[in-house]
């Protein structure tokens, strides 16, 4: 009994010292292992073994002697939240970009409420599938047309997805033809950003390995930006948003296809 309670308070003051680290960067934006060493009274051992353990998480990045922030967490919402934002247009946006699907194609499926309704709409089709969203592998994992690729690496509850070194590699060793990104936000000029500097590493390599680049927004993300940009309108070949985007010529203009969602009109029943 007394071992479990000793565990307990053990993990109890490990989960105290990565709230303490996240909340010094969060205000300093950048810390050293010595300053760490010095706030937490624990050994630099220790130190680099939390934020091993935090990186490893998208909370941070490693840099030489301390870290620095990896996301901005005063603007973080969890994905549950968000699939219930504008629900309806998500649903019409992932119908427009089924359109551009064919038969037999590897397709990349990122996180993301958006990508979660098109991993809804391609159920019963024929493809290869690579994603690093757990929504998107529930979704797909009994569709018998869809062989199914996760590219592991480290779980992000926040977001409900696959990130870090070992998604980067399953990446490098496979060819897309088309990827379905979503973004947190994307500004006027056509910058497409997100809230994590991991999240966005993760694609960045999915777009480089991606012969065409398929971006999927509602139109509450247009005219806003995140804490990490991965993308402009130059590495984007299709922009498919929905009709509260007003401004598909200005967008257009900057190189993109811009493809109008609209919402499906329900039934009217006509009285007798």
């Amino acid at each position: 009994m007394t071992d479990v309670i000793d565990v307990m308070e053990q993990e109890i003051y490990q989960n105290e010292r990565y709230e303490s680290i996240l909340a010094m960067l969060d205000r300093l934006k950048k810390v050293s292992v010595q300053d760490l060493t010095q706030k937490l009274g624990v050994s630099e051992v220790t130190v680099r073994k939390d934020l091993s353990f935090l990186e490893e998480r998208g909370k941070l990045i490693r840099i030489h002697g301390g870290a620095v922030l990896a996301e901005d967490e005063g603007h973080l919402r969890t994905i549950a939240i968000r699939q219930a934002e504008h629900a309806a247009e998500k649903r019409a946006i992932a119908r427009k970009a089924r359109e551009l699907i064919r038969p037999g194609e590897t397709l990349f499926v990122d996180a993301g409420s958006t990508c979660s309704a098109l991993a809804r709409e391609i159920r019963d089709m024929e493809l290869r599938v690579v994603t690093n969203s757990l929504h998107a592998i529930l979704e797909l994992a009994d569709s018998a047309g869809i062989s199914l690729f996760s590219t592991g690496g480290s779980y992000r509850p926040e977001a409900c997805s696959f990130i870090g070194p070992g998604a980067l590699e399953t990446i490098a060793d496979v060819q897309i033809d088309t990827c379905f990104m979503g973004t947190t936000g994307f500004s006027r000029e056509g910058v497409f950003s997100s809230q994590n500097v991991i999240e966005s590493q993760m694609k960045s390599a999915v777009i480089q390995a991606s012969r065409r680049v398929v971006m999927l927004a509602d139109h509450s993300k247009y005219g806003t930006t995140a804490f990490s940009v991965f993308a402009r309108a130059k590495d984007v070949d299709v922009l498919v948003i929905d009709s509260g985007v007003g401004d598909r010529q200005a967008l257009e203009a900057l190189g993109m296809e811009v493809l109008i969602a609209g919402l499906q009109q329900p039934l009217q029943v006509k009285k007798s």
